[in-house]
C-alpha cells in the first residue's frame, strides 16, 4: 500500500493510495467538458460526488470515502480542473466551467443524478451547480462556503469578512501567488491549513500531502485562477450575468455546515444563504470547529452527513 503522506522532492503526479482511512479506493480517469478528471471511488448505491477546496484534492475526503460507502452510498471524490491528477488545461477556471465540469463527471460515470458535496471552492462550484444544473443534483450538502450572492455581498460590504478572506485578494497579483505557493516545498500551504483549521490542526505528515500536490507544475496557477476571475470579473459582463443567473433559486434539499471557528468564511457570512433555497434547509454549526470540520472532526461530520443523505424527508 503506497503512503499517502509521503512527498516528491519534484512530484510530478499526485499519490492514489489503493487504500483510504482503511477503505478500498478506486482511482481512474473520466472524460467531461473537454477535459479528464481524475476521481477516487468507494463504495456501490446512489452517487454522492464529493468535491474539494482550497489547497486541497481528493484526498481531503479520505475519511467520508469510508464512512459512505458503509452507510450504502457510492461515493466519489473528483480532482478539480488544474489540480491533482486532473487535466491542466490553459482556461476554464471560471465558476460556471467548473461547475459544469462537476456535473459532466457525473454524466460520464453513467449516474441520471448525485447528490453533490462541496468544501470550501467545492462549495462556491456545488452551489452553482445546483443552479446551472438542477436536474442532475438530488441533494445539496456545503462546508464552509456561503451561497455565490452571499459571498459577493459579505466580501464587498463586510470589513472583517473581506480581511478573513485576505488572501483572495493577494491572489490577484500575477505569479507571486504561485511562487509563494510553491516556496519551500509548499510551507505556505502548511501554513494556511494551520492558521484556518481549529485548535487541533493536523499533523505534519497530512500537511505534507497537500504540499507535495500543491509542488505539482501548473497546480499552483490553476489553483488561484478562479480566485482571480471572483475578483476581476465583479464588474465585468460575464460576472454580472453570473451573479445574475445565481439569482434563481436552489430547488433540492440543502444541508449547510459550518464550523464555529472559521477564521477564512465568517458565520455570519454563511448563515443567510438559506434565504436563497426554495426547499428544505438544514443548516449546523460544529462547535470548535475551524475551516475544514470534514478533516478536523470526521466522524461528526460525516455522521451529520449520512443521516441527512438517508433522511427521507429532511426538514428544515
Amino acid at each position: 500500500m503506497t503512503d499517502p503522506a509521503t512527498p516528491s522532492a519534484q512530484p510530478t503526479s499526485v499519490v492514489r493510495p489503493e487504500y483510504a482511512e482503511g477503505t478500498k479506493v478506486t482511482h481512474r480517469e473520466v472524460a467531461a467538458n473537454g477535459a479528464r478528471f481524475h476521481i477516487a471511488e468507494a463504495g456501490d448505491g446512489p452517487l454522492v460526488m464529493l468535491v474539494h477546496g482550497f489547497p486541497q484534492f481528493w484526498w481531503t475526503w479520505r475519511h467520508q470515502l469510508g464512512a459512505l460507502a458503509e452507510a450504502g452510498f457510492r461515493a466519489v471524490a473528483m480532482d478539480l480542473r488544474g489540480v491533482g491528477g486532473s487535466d491542466r488545461t490553459p482556461r476554464g477556471y471560471d465558476p460556471a466551467n467548473l461547475a459544469l465540469d462537476i456535473t459532466g463527471v457525473i454524466r460520464s460515470l453513467g449516474e441520471p443524478d448525485a447528490a453533490l458535496v462541496g468544501h470550501d471552492l467545492g462549495g462556491y462550484l456545488a452551489w452553482t451547480a445546483a443552479v446551472m444544473r438542477p436536474k442532475l443534483v438530488r441533494r445539496l450538502a456545503v462546508a464552509s462556503m456561503p451561497h455565490p450572492r452571499r459571498w459577493r455581498s459579505a466580501m464587498l460590504a463586510d470589513v472583517r469578512q473581506s480581511a478573513a478572506s485576505s488572501h483572495i485578494w493577494g491572489f490577484q497579483r500575477p505569479w507571486i501567488p504561485e511562487r509563494q505557493l510553491t516556496a519551500d516545498d509548499g510551507e505556505l500551504v502548511a501554513r494556511l491549513i494551520r492558521e484556518w483549521s481549529g485548535p487541533q490542526p493536523p499533523e505534519d505528515a497530512i500537511l505534507e500531502t497537500y504540499r507535495s500536490a500543491m509542488c505539482i507544475p501548473s497546480t499552483a496557477h490553476c489553483s488561484v485562477e478562479p480566485y482571480r476571475w471572483l475578483v476581476r470579473s465583479l464588474a465585468r459582463p460575464d460576472g454580472v450575468q453570473f451573479y445574475r443567473r445565481m439569482k434563481r433559486p436552489v430547488r433540492v434539499p440543502t444541508l449547510h455546515l459550518h464550523g464555529s471557528l472559521d477564521p477564512v468564511m465568517r458565520t455570519r457570512s454563511a448563515a443567510g444563504s438559506g434565504e436563497y433555497v426554495e426547499a428544505p434547509y438544514r443548516w449546523r454549526l460544529f462547535d470548535g470547529l475551524g475551516h475544514f470540520p470534514h478533516e478536523e472532526d470526521p466522524v461528526a461530520f460525516s455522521t451529520e452527513l449520512v443521516n441527512w443523505l438517508k433522511d427521507p424527508e429532511p426538514d428544515r
